[in-house]
């Protein structure tokens, strides 16, 4: 028999995945993917690493947490935990915006990259809520409430 008890160590950390506002608890969390303008292959391990910096300062701009940072030489893959009133679409403007600029600065030789020595990032992204329990067992959570008569 499958033992499904949680062990203290589990209740633990998932309290500590729990953050707390003023009148709401919430663990939020989005995915997001970057892409290079014309899919170009600019970034090394330096790009990256300097990147990381960047996003994790303008994650706490909006009170939110840079929980896994990765990428390859043309995208970039963020997984981020962020507070109900954080508006997801103007923190990707923010994260897209300040890293590009801030890139072009701390590498002057990626510019050559620039789109008309404007634009790093391809203007769309890709974003997924993600984390909790899959979509169907919410489904079947809330088809089993008792609805008063």
């Amino acid at each position: 028999m499958k033992n499904t008890t949680l062990k203290t160590s589990d209740l633990q950390k998932r309290r500590q995945e729990i953050r707390t506002g003023r009148h709401c608890v919430f663990n939020l969390h989005v995915h997001l993917v970057f892409v290079t303008k014309y899919r170009q292959k600019i970034f090394t391990k330096e790009h990256l690493d300097f990147m990381r910096k960047v996003f994790v300062d303008i994650c706490v701009d909006y009170q939110a947490k840079l929980i896994e940072f990765d990428g390859e030489v043309e995208y970039v893959h963020l997984l981020i935990n962020y507070p109900p009133q954080a508006q997801v679409s103007k923190m990707i403007n923010s994260l897209k915006g300040v890293s590009s600029r801030l890139l072009k600065k701390q590498f002057p030789s990626i510019t050559k990259w620039y789109f008309n020595n404007k634009s790093l990032w391809s203007p769309s992204y890709f974003a997924a809520s993600c984390g909790g329990a899959p979509i169907g067992i919410i489904r079947q959570y809330i088809e089993q409430q008792k609805t008063p008569e």
